[in-house]
């Protein structure tokens, strides 16, 4: 077998790696999991005093393959790396070079953490509907395990956009002393009205799709992919700034004239519907909705009267935030909410607004600005880790 050619700066080869947890974990919707799987991947060395571990934490269809390639998979041939290789990797802006970087797949999700795919052990059955509706605290408590698990007792920093962001704030209120560095990304304190309108149109979608059989689809050996497909081109299309989707593609049409028919006819039409087609392939959807409730759920602030500073009163750590011009699905204002709460609780807080024709996407993306003012904070971040591991 020839040699694969990784990108440069690629952390190249990973495996997967997978912890089955024996100690019940108690939900915030009062229900119980007896035991639970969790899949993860590293990138990096962690050193001796395990002070250089950050923490990815995904997005809504995120998992835990954030960079690299998986065995078999071939970038000549057009294989793709981790959804965030953009950003990790050996000198790039979260280097494994200088961190040991962790990303896991969440409870709930479908990529091998236990979700509503995986068995339920007391039926012989696909959990389906009946796994329960976790929340990002949740989450949080599974990864503080895995913390313990990887004997990391503090986190040099906590990284996550969008979703990932929401866990990123949970953990610096649940966990004020095992975070050091919060970076949150193209995130909110909670949902607008707006966006809970947007998920549950993408429930319903998939809820209404004749497949779909009230969440068992699995026994009837089908996938409500229409339904799916719809829920992910909802998504997408608030994904994406009405700039970036005319630069792309404009009112392009596929063929020379209109057909006066009702098959894809525009540029965008096209696109839309072949991501929601691949999207039904990969991604499940009882993981979709479950997801989607947990952003809907997210609001620390409920819990300290809806004051969001002093919600951050426990918080210990430095934090980075930062937001996107032409997202309008988390827009720019929504990161102040959480930059005026914090210098409010008197927090250190840096704030970068970044103009970035992308929307909500550019989060994922490498903008020049952005991955130099991130690049920034987390050298700073290894420059202090390693003049400490060293006095």
């Amino acid at each position: 077998m020839r040699a694969m050619n990784y990108p440069p700066k690629s952390v190249g080869l990973v495996t997967p790696q997978h912890v089955h947890v024996t100690e019940p974990l108690a939900l915030a919707c009062g229900r119980t999991l007896a035991n639970y799987d969790v899949v993860y991947e590293t990138y990096g060395t962690l050193n001796a005093n395990a002070s250089n571990a950050v923490l990815i934490c995904h997005a809504l269809s995120g998992h835990h393959h954030a960079a690299g390639f998986h065995e078999g998979e071939d970038p000549d041939q057009g294989a793709k790396p981790g959804w965030w290789d953009s950003a990790i990797g050996p000198g790039k802006v979260i280097d494994t070079n200088r961190f040991y970087v962790v990303a896991l797949n969440n409870l709930g999700g479908c990529h091998g953490s236990t979700g509503p795919a995986s068995i339920n052990p007391d039926t012989g059955e696909p959990w389906g509907p009946d796994f329960p509706i976790v929340a990002v605290r949740d989450w949080v408590k599974m990864q503080a395990r895995l913390s313990d698990y990887l004997g990391i007792e503090q986190w040099a920093a906590v990284v996550g956009g969008s979703l990932g962001g929401m866990q990123v704030l949970r953990w610096s209120i649940d966990q004020p002393q095992r975070i050091a560095n919060a970076v949150i990304i193209a995130s909110a304190p909670k949902l607008t009205a707006q966006n809970i309108a947007f998920n549950e149109v993408a429930r319903q979608a998939i809820r209404r799709d004749p497949d779909f059989h009230a969440g068992r689809y699995y026994q009837h050996g089908v996938v409500p992919e229409v339904g799916l497909s719809l829920a992910r081109m909802v998504g997408h299309i608030t994904y994406l700034s009405d700039d970036a989707m005319r630069q792309k593609f404009g009112r392009d049409l596929r063929k020379a004239t209109y057909q006066y028919g009702f098959d894809a006819e525009f540029q965008v039409e096209s696109y839309l519907r072949y991501q929601g087609e691949v999207f039904s392939k990969r991604f499940d959807a009882n993981t979709y909705l479950l997801m989607t409730r947990v952003l809907d759920y997210f609001d620390p602030a409920r819990d300290y009267g809806h004051d969001l500073a002093k919600t951050f009163a426990k918080a210990q750590c430095r934090f980075m935030v930062m937001s996107f011009t032409t997202d309008w699905r988390f827009a720019p204002a929504r990161s102040r909410e959480i930059v005026d709460a914090l210098v409010k609780a008197g927090k250190d807080v840096s704030y970068a607004e970044i103009d970035a024709p992308q929307g909500h996407d550019s989060f994922l993306l490498d903008n020049q600005r952005y991955m130099d003012l991130f690049g920034a904070f987390m050298t700073r971040i290894a420059n202090e880790r390693e003049a400490a591991d060293a006095s």
